[in-house]
């Protein structure tokens, strides 16, 4: 019997099982073993055996290809590895600049570079087994000469593995690593230019325009933007920018995302249809309307490739061929199977577009648009009223997706993508791109981005421009997705309303807090420094604020403000810095610009700027007790007598009590040294507690035998840098805590530590979101590595 030939239900049914099956690796803790991949491909012969008798059969067979190649390719991607045992040791790397170098400034104000390194040799290091380095690296070089792409360089580096910060709903540092084949990061440390970029080397190219963007443009804001717009150089915009892009909902724009691909790729079509009808000869070898589509492929492809190649280019080039491809093919599907072929299509050649919010919206929004349709418009009204109709569904029917996705929606989204999307689409970025060829024409492309900025710093003035919303449950999620099409589509206005209400769990969500009584502590993963939220029913108080990365970087702003905002937390009642060592007030200034806070308690100095912002100010002292929601609060040091009496800095943190209803302590300690501990012993009769916050990060100087035997902690929480140059925590308090019986939980290891007073549970959030591109290497304490705590950052994935 022959066979019936496919129809749309096959066709749906492979798409979706080949999405599912690459859905399904990303959910996987580790990748499969040789005896699991044996098995897959045994399923796989099956399931097309079956084919014939069922469609479904095929459909699995679809899915289990597409879990399997694409952990085979996960397995090429991962490997080689560098192993832990040459973790911060000096190792000789040739090889070539792999990307366009990005000016960064260090701790001290010490300037560098950043950029991707593709290894072509490793040096001698006098052992048996050489070390195997991955094939890609992100390095970071500071005082060196201008380094430039395609350049062939001899470095001596000291690297570690792909490792990164850990915090619910924050920025996945090794995910981002991951996807862009970078698998270790490290510090130059001596630097020898072994050969200049090849003249027909594009990244130089890009290079030298990014310079001439510099140089004739006065303003460097204004600069990076163009940079960003002609060059996808995302880096270049100013972090301050950034911040006002993202707020207004225009960051899309910002970038060379899908949008610009797909306007560039249009207005070649658009030329070309006409010129090759004039020519007989062409048109019948080709026919016009299929010559147009594939040059605006290719000039599309050329932009992209330009433009640095940067994922959301990619994905839309390859969408572009796709749609090309059915096209020309005479298959005229439904937009619906178009879009899903074209999904397929772009995740076959990128297995982890999935794990990218610029996917989700980009397919969206087309989505969106083609399911609302619309009518063809004559006249200008009529056009302008189109163009009005079709940003609002764009804009209304992605917030729910935005909120999931980056936990914020832009209120004057709206209003800024009117004037933003035409400006910047027809007018300033084919300025920068045309400024290569007449360069006064940057000029005139930076006047249009000041008036277009100065629009959007009036419209974030407005109150409650921005909505900060807590993380929802996965339901609310999924409910809120289809109100947002039912608000979408060209239905009556009762189902429309229906849709509406479907997205109130999404963006009023219950927010869990601990029961009256009760606290729940949180030690974020933030690097080298302390800050610990403490929540009780109704308030919430911040225990120090971590440190600065490097100018205008913080651990405030880049993991506490958004960890607080996902918690729900839009005000703190009190804010207590133990004391000024700039790995604990490092992201004071930004909270306090970005939060409402009660008060600032503190053994800050008189004359410290962060006294001076307004807020009520109050003196740690020992014997302060207060009582929130029937949890205690008590301070124990320093005394008034430790004020003025030449202490260091150290020997002035504030140690504050946690006391629950039930009885169960928590003690934070700040960087109290072993002396100040013994007199604490001293003067406390009772310093019992089941979480001792680990004094000064487990230093050598701190953590005494008698502090130890007072508090008893069942547990020790160490807050430190992933292989922290200060050795911490140090071996010898390790082994104190061993002999005491104490559980050690150290932020490298377990990323952010969440423990509730109320039950005594306690989870790691490395633990809970477990995934094969996850570092599980031992952490070493006490070796000096690169201290990379944090990755390029990651703005430009709001591009569609």
């Amino acid at each position: 019997m022959a066979q019936r030939p496919w129809g749309v239900r096959e066709l749906v049914a492979t798409g979706v099982a080949w999405l599912a099956g690459l859905a399904l690796l990303q959910c996987c803790e580790r990748l499969p073993m040789a005896a699991e991949y044996a098995l897959l491909v045994l399923a796989f012969l099956l399931f097309l055996l079956l084919h014939r008798r069922h469609w479904l059969a095929l459909a699995a067979a679809v899915a289990v290809l597409a879990f399997t190649q694409a952990g085979l390719r996960a397995e090429l991607r991962m490997k080689p590895e560098l192993h832990p045992a040459w973790e911060g040791r000096d190792l000789v790397l040739g090889g070539r600049i792999d990307s366009l170098p990005i000016a960064v400034t260090g701790q001290g104000g010490a300037p560098g570079w950043r950029f991707e390194f593709a290894v072509d040799s490793v040096g001698a290091t006098g052992t048996a087994l050489p070390p195997e380095v991955p094939r890609r690296l992100m390095l970071l070089a500071y005082d060196s000469a201008p380094i430039t792409a395609g350049e062939r360089w001899r470095f001596t580096a000291r690297l570690k593995r792909a490792h990164g910060l850990a915090n619910p709903g924050g920025f996945d540092v090794e995910l981002w690593l991951f996807e862009q084949g970078l698998r270790a990061s490290g510090v130059v440390r001596t630097a020898e230019r072994l050969q200049a970029a090849p003249w027909w080397s594009l990244d130089a190219a890009r290079q030298r325009l990014r310079t001439a963007i510099r140089e004739r443009v006065a303003d460097p804001g204004m600069a990076g933007v163009l940079a960003a717009l002609s060059l996808g150089d995302q880096n270049a915009i100013t972090h301050s920018d950034w911040n006002l892009f993202r707020d207004t909902g225009v960051s899309h724009l910002l970038s060379v995302s899908g949008s610009h691909v797909v306007l560039l790729g249009w207005l070649a079509s658009a030329l070309v249809a006409p010129l090759w009808r004039r020519s007989r000869w062409l048109c019948l070898r080709m026919p016009a309307p299929t010559a147009a589509r594939w040059l605006g492929v290719a000039v599309a492809f050329v932009y992209a490739l330009f433009s640095g190649w940067g994922v959301p280019a990619q994905r839309t080039v390859i969408m572009l061929a796709a749609v090309a491809a059915l096209r020309s093919l005479g298959l005229r599907w439904p937009w619906p199977l178009m879009l899903l072929a074209a999904a397929v299509i772009v995740t076959a050649a990128d297995p982890w577009a999935l794990m990218q919010p610029g996917f989700w919206l980009s397919f969206g929004a087309v989505g969106l648009l083609m399911a609302a349709g619309g009518e063809h418009a004559d006249g200008w009204r009529a056009r302008c009223k189109a163009a009005l109709r079709t940003q609002a569904i764009a804009t209304i029917g992605l917030a729910p997706l935005s909120l999931i996705c980056f936990a914020q929606l832009s209120v004057v989204g709206l209003l800024a993508n009117l004037v933003a999307i035409p400006l910047i689409s027809f007018v300033i970025t084919p300025l920068a791109l045309l400024g290569g060829l007449f360069t006064p024409l940057w000029a005139l492309a930076a006047v249009l981005m000041q008036a277009l900025m100065a629009w959007l710093k009036l419209l974030i003035a407005w109150p409650a421009a921005v909505w900060w919303l807590p993380a929802a449950p996965l339901w609310s999620q999924a409910l809120a997705l289809l109100g947002a099409v039912l608000i979408a589509l060209r239905l009556p206005w009762r189902l429309r309303a229906a849709g509406l209400l479907m997205t109130l769990p999404l963006l009023w969500p219950a927010v869990p807090r601990p029961p009256d009584g009760e606290f729940e502590l949180l030690a974020p993963d933030i690097g080298q420094g302390n800050a610990v939220l403490v929540r009780t029913r109704g308030h919430a108080l911040l225990f120090d604020t971590g440190p600065v990365y490097a100018p205008g970087s913080d651990a405030g702003e880049r993991v506490l403000l958004p960890l607080l905002r996902r918690l729900g937390v839009h005000r703190l009642d009190m804010l207590m810095l133990s004391h000024r060592d700039g790995d604990h007030v490092g992201g004071a200034a930004t909270l306090m610009q970005a939060l409402s806070v009660g008060e600032l308690r503190s053994s800050l100095e008189p004359g410290h700027p962060l006294l001076g912002v307004g807020l009520p100010v109050q003196r740690c002292e020992a014997g302060q007790t207060w009582t929130w929601d029937g949890v205690r609060f008590d301070v124990l040091h320093p005394t008034l007598a430790h004020y003025g009496g030449g202490f260091r800095s150290n020997d002035l943190s504030c140690v504050l009590r946690i006391t629950a209803a039930s009885g169960r302590r928590a003690l934070l300690a700040g960087d109290l040294e072993a002396e100040q501990e013994r007199q604490l012993v001293k003067r406390e009769a009772d310093l019992h507690a089941e979480v001792l916050l680990v004094p000064h990060h487990g230093s050598k100087t701190s953590s005494s035998a008698e502090l130890l035997a007072a508090v008893a902690p069942s547990v020790g929480v160490v807050q430190a840098g992933y292989r922290s140059r200060f050795g911490h925590p140090a071996p010898p308090v390790l082994a104190r805590y061993q002999a005491a019986g104490i559980a050690v939980v150290a932020s490298p290891a377990c990323g952010a530590w969440r423990w509730q007073s109320a039950t005594l549970e306690s989870s790691c959030e490395r633990e809970l979101r477990q995934r094969y591109w996850l570092d599980r290497s031992p952490v070493i304490s006490g070796l000096d590595g690169p201290l990379v705590e944090e990755a390029p950052t990651a703005e430009a994935e709001l591009a569609f």
